[in-house]
């Protein structure tokens, strides 16, 4: 088996997990190399408007180091939030056989294009985009994007959405591998009594009784919708229903001042959740809505956690995991994205849903996440190494 270096941003809920599975299940040696302290030092974040880290162990389990990053503003934000002049040190003393990168939108990032061109050691690529939404890239944008994903051996597709864009760039089938976007299933579970014994008594709290509830939870930016979605709740909820926010963000403020325009309707706002807290918040709820617009959404996450527990997902069509993931009449309901008549129809469509499809609709989700684990996105990275010329 090859030296599998991964190069990645930063340390990240949804991938330590994985390489944490990666070391225990499977013979791959590795080692992960972060450009970026942010999840494991408290740090703020300007599009949750709060200062936090992740409170789960994002570092145990698989070998790996922090490249120093010098960044005068470090972050995501920009190319130059991420700037490790070092990397090249750092991946020749661990001696790669292949390099698994993680984007290409970050100077560090070129810097390992480019020392892996020069060293001939054969890239793997991950990424997530779409063109949901839209029908093409910038002349000069997609011949650039084009160049660079010819420089890697190895391309991971993560569902439908992101395998048709790889395609639409040049990216030949043959270097195309499907290793599916996964998270956490064991902490995720149904059979979770904690997380629903937590989640009940706060159902009480909150003052929800028998009501559908449905979920928002995650960063209040425009681009996610949230207001939208109390907007079309504010006009067809019935006193039978109630609408919940978890997270925060810079449309904070305008939730709070449109939701007090009804003092009627049921809607309720917690604080941002660290990772720990969030079963239970899912829990809360008879439907998850992530509603997001244009090409932001490039995947959602949150739909794979929320389904493994069961929740059926309203999202808009330009969500990218919704043609892999929330099946209209089977594991949710699809609205599309720019159509804010068709978010309040299906929306009501939702609440109106009767307890017995809401039980099919909820087992649904269960199994169709049993293909999305990280057995599944090993498997597709296994079979991408497989895929190199011998050494």
């Amino acid at each position: 088996m090859r030296r599998l270096a991964i190069v990645l941003s930063h340390p990240v809920q949804y991938y330590s997990p994985w390489f944490q599975y990666l070391r225990a299940q499977t013979d791959v040696k590795f080692k992960v190399f972060y450009l970026w302290e942010f999840g494991v030092t408290t740090q703020h974040d300007p599009q949750f408007s709060t200062t936090f880290q992740w409170d789960v162990d994002l570092l145990n389990g698989y070998d790996y180091e922090f490249v120093p990053n010098v960044a005068r503003d470090p972050g995501t934000h920009h190319i130059i939030g991420i700037n490790n002049p070092t990397i090249g040190n750092h991946l020749a003393a661990w001696r790669p056989e292949a390099i698994l990168l993680f984007g290409y939108h970050w100077l560090t990032h070129l810097r390992v294009i480019c020392w892996a061109r020069c060293h001939r050691v054969p890239l793997l690529f991950r990424g997530d985009s779409h063109l949901l939404g839209r029908n093409k890239l910038p002349a000069l944008t997609q011949r650039v994007v084009s160049l660079i994903y010819r420089q890697f051996s190895a391309v991971t597709y993560v569902g439908a959405a992101n395998r048709a864009y790889f395609g639409f760039l040049g990216v030949s089938t043959h270097r195309l591998f499907f290793a599916p976007h996964s998270v956490n299933a064991e902490h995720f579970s149904p059979l979770d009594d904690h997380a629903r014994h937590t989640a009940t008594a706060l159902r009480h709290t909150l003052g929800l009784a028998d009501k559908r509830v449905v979920l928002f939870a995650g960063k209040f930016h425009e681009r996610k919708q949230p207001v939208e979605l109390l907007e079309a709740f504010l006009q067809v909820a019935t006193s039978n229903d109630a609408l919940i926010f978890v997270g925060d963000g810079p449309v904070k403020s305008q939730l709070h001042a449109l939701a007090a325009t009804r003092p009627d309707a049921c809607v309720r706002f917690l604080p941002f959740a660290n990772q720990s807290e969030m079963p239970s918040r899912y829990l809360l709820a008879d439907i998850f809505a992530l509603p997001s617009r244009g090409a932001y959404e490039t995947w959602g996450l949150a739909i794979n956690e929320a389904m493994h527990l069961g929740l059926p997902c309203l999202v808009s069509d330009v969500v990218g995991c919704q043609r892999d993931l929330v099946l209209p009449g089977k594991t949710g309901w699809v609205f599309p994205a720019d159509n804010l008549p068709a978010l309040a129809a299906t929306l009501r469509t939702a609440l109106r849903t009767t307890p017995e499809e809401m039980q099919r609709f909820s087992q649904a989700a269960i199994e169709t996440m049993k293909g999305y684990t990280y057995q599944q996105t090993s498997a597709g990275l296994l079979q991408a190494l497989g895929s190199l010329p011998a050494i």
